[in-house]
């Protein structure tokens, strides 16, 4: 992606819903069910990449008449119409298409307007691997074919759980803080992203109890002093030291910071089938920082 996508975006999709991921919000609801249920749909626009995602790891990429300006993977769908993004959908070419069905998260501007020109949205939300298993199944009735989802969920995990014993005996159970867009936002323990590190083995500093993705500034990392820092590492960032009182954080002073660029931060962040492939972008960093550090003893 570029400077001026969903990297320079990050901030607004999490304070309102958008590609990445779900809103960061001071109560942080749990993810509403689906809002609609339409006959099975052939003809689909999809504004969100994670769905985007699901629906062709469903084997039915086919269907798909129209994205949103993020989609990515597989690089089939990059020949699809672009239909704009979170607070600009381009609402007259989504009904040119005359889809059956069009999915989107459910803090998407254009989903009233969309329903009350009669077509079928199906607005899904995912905070969770439990919300993703639903949403998987889900998509799955809705291009009828009930139990892929299931099926596509038990792939998902299986490939993450054959992860599991892939971290460092060293990195077990250090405590680690996953930055959204340069302190807007982190990734909880009750995240699908915490939920990751901790099938890793890894612990989150950002408690359960501040919801999924909840607004932190930089302080809080400078306060809970983690073991790692997971961060985007957006072009033209400055170094993290420069960051007031950071170079005093032990993995700041030590380098133990992982600084993921796109395009594999995007798979971290996107609530879909490539699970297993974000633990292994986190693994891939870990075994950098071993060797960096390795390197300057």
């Amino acid at each position: 992606m570029r400077a001026h996508g969903p990297a320079a975006l990050l901030a607004a999709l999490l304070l309102h819903g958008g590609p990445g991921l779900p809103p960061a919000c001071a109560a942080d609801a749990p993810a509403r069910p689906p809002t609609a249920a339409p006959a099975t749909a052939w003809r689909i626009v999809s504004l969100q990449p994670s769905l985007t995602e699901t629906l062709c790891a469903l084997d039915a990429c086919d269907r798909l008449v129209g994205i949103d300006r993020y989609a990515d993977w597989p690089a089939s769908v990059q020949r699809l119409p672009r239909l704009g993004g979170l607070a600009d959908a381009d609402i007259e070419r989504i009904v040119a298409t005359r889809p059956d069905l069009v999915l989107l998260r459910p803090r998407n501007r254009a989903a009233e307007r969309l329903r009350e020109l009669g077509l079928n949205v199906l607005a899904l939300d995912a905070r969770s691997h439990a919300d993703m298993r639903r949403n998987m199944e889900t998509v799955a009735q809705a291009i009828g074919r009930p139990g892929a989802g299931e099926a596509l969920w038990a792939r998902t995990d299986a490939r993450l759980e054959a992860l599991r014993g892939q971290l460092p005996a060293h990195w077990q159970g250090k405590r680690v803080y996953f930055e959204l867009h340069g302190g807007v936002a982190a990734a909880g323990e009750a995240s699908f992203i915490g939920e990751t590190l901790a099938r890793l083995g890894l612990r989150n500093v950002v408690p359960a109890q501040l919801g999924a993705f909840p607004k932190l500034g930089p302080e809080y990392a400078l306060r809970a002093d983690p073991d790692l820092l997971i961060v985007h590492d957006m072009p033209g960032a400055p170094p993290l030291q420069a960051r007031p009182g950071w170079h005093a954080m032990r993995a700041v002073r030590e380098g133990r910071a992982c600084r993921i660029a796109e395009p594999r931060f995007d798979v971290l962040v996107r609530p879909g089938p490539r699970l297993d492939e974000a633990a292994q972008h986190i693994l891939a960093c870990l075994a950098a920082v071993d060797r960096q550090l390795a390197g300057a003893r």
